[in-house]
């Protein structure tokens, strides 16, 4: 049995949450550029909780831009979907089914472009949603009356520009729309580059008065693990759970998030915010990224080195290790938490560790350390930097876990190999690539360097870090006693000694 909208009658609503039939006559309201997973377990995701609960009433018109593939997978379900949530919250096991009926249907641009310029015309339509990668928000100059636009932004002008010749000058036919690409100031760098093109196309300065005061171009943060379709071993297994078949299944992780930099306007049109506390609507969203980019994406930075030169494959199987374990909770409840370059209060953000513990410790997510490990260094200088300088100003000493960090990334980045365009490192007899841009320069590094003088080597050059580490009197000096334990004890002993030496957090 193929899931359908003719088959939902057959499905065991006991195992499955399924869509009542009045769901399907509902407006259009949302126009989403982009089919990937993660807009179908988020955006999409909040929009069909809250048609369930009778306060959104709205669905979904997917825009697929690219020439890969086609729209075959999602007309032969009428758009239906399964979102399995799998995981842990508030220490709790989350096994949930849902059966999502937001999106209405799914156009191709290179198909049928005038379908996408009808729908824009329409008095029903509130929002436009985009998650076209970090490539999809780029100038492109080009005529906006093609057939249709190549860029994602020549899509969105074309758009906008029928819907104000169709609708007229009138405050009610703006739209919010909203930029879910991993880009800083992502809406905005978005609003740029309509206006530049439409600068370029010699639109009319009434269309582009009318589009600047009407239509509301907004940053957001996205924060939810969505690995996709599951592998064909998986998806078998889960089919036979479900009793149906379904090829656009994803699963998704408890914790969400889509924080939305907006005013009352905003928040009034996204009025599925109601419906689950993980969507968000403020005037400053700041808040939110630096609590993402600290304590999860930091703590995944630091340990990410700890747990390769251990041996440890995934980020769940380092949790269950109870030495790497304490590590995490260490790092980010007493160092990262409270020197958090901004200004957040240490009770949101230990809240906020708490729930980077339950996701890390996800069972249904195999998320591999090696894989964080790509571009460490900027990592480092992005997300660990600013914490490091922020914790020796406010309590003028040195963070003894963020140093381990740093002396397990030097210890990773050390590299003697080069082979195939190539950069390699190896550690206690396992060898590993080095996925960074700044590879080569570790390796001429290790060439230049002997072990001894290699980590005052490297973490003396304010070149490399964009920044002078001696102004933390000391630190040099710790990570190189780091570096020297490690490399005599090995990793698993040295992290014991440290966490030995220190208090267990719980």
């Amino acid at each position: 049995m193929i899931l359908s909208k003719e088959n939902l009658k057959n499905i065991d609503t006991s195992r499955v949450v399924v869509p009542a039939e009045a769901l399907f006559s509902l407006p259009e309201k949302v126009l989403q550029f982009g089919t990937g997973v993660l807009l179908r377990g988020l955006p999409d995701y909040f929009v069909d909780k809250a048609n369930r609960q009778g306060i959104f009433n709205g669905r979904i018109v997917i825009v697929k831009s690219t020439g890969n593939g086609d729209t075959a997978d999602f007309d032969n379900q009428d758009s239906l979907y399964t979102i399995g949530v799998r995981g842990i919250e508030d220490g709790k096991n989350v096994n949930e089914n849902i059966v999502s009926s937001a999106i209405s249907r799914v156009i191709s641009a290179e198909k049928d472009w005038a379908a996408i310029l009808e729908l824009a015309k329409s008095p029903d339509l509130k929002i436009v949603v985009s998650n076209t990668t970090e490539v999809g928000i780029q100038l492109l100059n080009e005529p906006v009356t093609g057939n249709p636009p190549a860029s994602f932004p020549g899509k969105l002008l074309s758009a906008l520009y029928e819907r104000y010749k169709a609708l007229g000058n009138t405050p009610d036919a703006g739209l919010v729309i909203i930029a879910t690409e991993l880009i800083p100031e992502n809406g905005k760098k978005l609003e740029a580059i309509v206006y530049e093109l439409a600068a370029y196309n010699k639109l009319e300065d009434e269309f582009i008065s009318w589009s600047k005061t009407n239509n509301i171009f907004c940053n957001s943060l996205v924060d939810r693990i969505v690995p996709g379709k599951p592998d064909a071993a998986k998806l078998a297994e889960l089919e036979n759970e479900l009793g149906y078949e379904d090829q656009l299944l994803i699963l998704a992780e408890p914790y969400r998030l889509w924080a939305v930099e907006g005013n009352e306007k905003v928040a009034d049109t996204l009025s599925f915010m109601a419906a689950d506390k993980g969507l968000i609507v403020k005037p400053d969203i700041e808040i939110y990224r630096e609590l993402k980019v600290r304590l999860l994406n930091g703590t995944h930075t630091l340990t990410s080195g700890i747990a390769c030169l251990a041996g440890i494959d995934t980020v769940k199987n380092g949790m269950d290790n109870t030495e790497v374990l304490n590590f995490v909770r260490q790092v980010m409840r007493k160092e990262i938490a409270p020197a958090i370059p901004y200004q957040v209060s240490l009770d949101e953000a230990l809240v906020f560790s708490d729930t980077v513990i339950d996701r890390f410790a996800n069972p249904h997510i195999k998320h591999l350390w090696l894989s964080i490990t790509m571009q460490y260094a900027m990592k480092m200088k992005i997300r660990v930097l600013p914490v490091l300088f922020n914790y020796h100003t406010l309590f003028n000493t040195i963070p003894p876990f963020i140093t381990f960090g740093f002396a397990a990334f030097l210890h990773f980045m050390r590299s003697s190999k080069q082979e195939g365009g190539k950069y390699y490192g190896a550690f206690n007899g396992t060898e590993y690539v080095i996925n960074d841009d700044s590879a080569a320069y570790f390796y001429q590094k290790t060439s230049e360097l002997n072990e001894a003088d290699f980590v005052e080597g490297v973490l003396n050059d304010t070149e490399f870090w964009g920044a002078d580490l001696t102004e933390i009197p000391g630190f040099i000096e710790v990570v190189e006693n780091d570096y020297d334990t490690i490399l005599e004890k090995g990793i698993t002993a040295a992290l014991e000694g440290l966490n030995l030496k220190l208090k267990a957090v719980k």
